[in-house]
């Protein structure tokens, strides 16, 4: 009889935790298995008896802080410096960053490097760049991170080994040595998380979509094309804060090309600095998406009907669908309290959702460090903070609630590459708030002298 009404009373919460099982789960468990077949394959690239020369971009904005490493990295690659050619396109920049450039350009006098001056925006100095490019693969790299030596080898490699690939996104991880250093313990939660989310999100994510080429974007802050296929497209669009996700649908949908993730290429940017950095970063991100799926998908091709065949349909419904039940979940506690559901059974059934959560966070977790075997390094730190994988799924709710609010910005708000802080947007919600109460206690004290 117990055992039949708490059954009862879980109606509504069986029907909620079935979706996370069927889009969540289900995926992941595929992914996990699928992840572990291709796993076997890295490494196994044929060597090259001749490489090709490339040209490697780098947009530069106010980064005389990061842009003497990132070159020096280049210059430590294990690609002969002989056959790079370093574009650094600057896009206004107001600080020291030419100076910085300049002592790069003195010291590693085996590389050729030529610095240009464009117009504001990442769009329009990348653009600028390619047209003065003349590399078989035109690689692009952010000036605020290093390469790893073997990343340049390796993503011309796969070039190399795939006549049929055009595109190629490197693997994003944030530097190590950085988190280590961090002293606050609230921003090293934050960064130990960050450097999670990217592992999870490059080595699983997007090497599940690299299998049938459906990889929805590449990294603006490390990409390579093939320059013939890169000079077909309409190049960067300048009209969208997504600019990545824009020439990622260029090549796959308009030129039928085929974009995929080089798992062995990595790339390293710097940590987050602060809470505000995520929530600026993130909703720059739900906008592009958005904006991107605006320019290149109908609403034929974007209907329910689709799921099986438009894997746009099933990314949409991830991103968006269940990101608005994420959101309800943490706020189901305040409301289905007063629906009479007892207090005892919604902490069950939060428990049994953070726990599938963590679940699927596991099954990631084991087939990325079998990703990372051959950097040793790399696989040592990321199994060492094994224990992230508790405070993952509560990182991951925090994004989704940031990716909310991008949605409802991108709705109401006119497109550009800076969008509100945090802290300002509190300001402007405490300001309404005051507001509206002054308004109501207006209201109120009318009607008190009325009557």
């Amino acid at each position: 009889m117990f055992l039949s009404g708490i059954i009862v009373e879980l109606g509504f919460w069986i029907s909620w935790l079935l979706l996370p099982l069927i889009y969540e789960f289900l995926p992941a468990l595929y992914g996990f298995i699928t992840l572990g077949i291709a796993g076997r394959k890295l490494g196994k690239l044929k060597r090259l008896n001749c490489l090709p020369r490339i040209s490697l971009i780098i947009p530069v904005y106010n980064s005389e802080n990061t842009i003497y490493n990132c070159i020096r990295s280049v210059a430590d690659s294990t690609y002969p410096d002989h056959l790079v050619s370093i574009i650094v396109a600057n896009n206004q920049s107001i600080d020291r960053s030419f100076s910085e450039y300049r002592r790069a350009h003195f010291e590693f006098q085996q590389l050729f490097m030529q610095w240009i001056d464009t117009t504001k925006g990442k769009a329009r100095a990348l653009n600028s760049a390619i047209y003065r490019s003349n590399g078989e693969y035109i690689i692009h790299i952010d000036s605020d991170g290093q390469l790893q030596k073997d990343a340049l080898m390796n993503i011309v490699r796969a070039f190399e080994n795939d006549p049929e690939l055009d595109a190629q996104t490197g693997t994003i991880l944030t530097q190590k040595d950085s988190i280590k250093k961090t002293r606050s313990p609230l921003l090293k939660f934050l960064r130990e998380n960050e450097y999670f989310e990217y592992a999870q999100s490059f080595l699983a994510g997007r090497a599940i979509e690299s299998q049938e080429n459906h990889l929805f974007t590449m990294s603006g802050a490390f990409s390579a094309f093939r320059r013939e296929k890169l000079l077909q497209t309409k190049l960067y669009n300048i009209q969208t804060v997504g600019e990545d996700i824009d020439m990622t649908f260029q090549i796959r949908y308009q030129l039928k090309g085929k974009v995929a993730l080089c798992p062995e290429a990595i790339f390293y940017v710097e940590p987050l600095d602060n809470l505000g950095k995520l929530y600026t970063q993130r909703q720059r991100w739900q906008r592009g998406e958005l904006e991107a799926i605006h320019y290149y998908m109908n609403k034929k091709q974007l209907s329910l009907k689709n799921i099986f065949k438009n894997f746009i349909v099933r990314r949409l419904i991830m991103d968006h669908t269940i990101l608005f039940l994420r959101i309800i979940w943490m706020a189901a506690f305040l409301v289905l309290i007063p629906f009479g559901y007892s207090l005892k059974l919604i902490l069950i059934s939060f428990v049994i959702l953070y726990l599938l959560y963590v679940f699927i966070c596991l099954l990631n977790f084991i087939d990325i460090q079998y990703y990372l075997r051959f950097f040793p390094e790399e696989r040592h730190y990321y199994v060492s903070k094994f224990y992230i994988l508790v405070t993952l799924p509560l990182y991951y709710m925090l994004c989704s609630t940031i990716q909310f609010i991008g949605i409802i910005n991108s709705m109401t708000e006119p497109a550009a590459w800076k969008v509100e802080s945090f802290s300002a947007e509190m300001k402007e919600i405490k300001k309404m708030f005051r507001k509206d109460l002054r308004r109501i206690f207006r209201i109120k004290w009318k009607t008190k002298h009325t009557d």
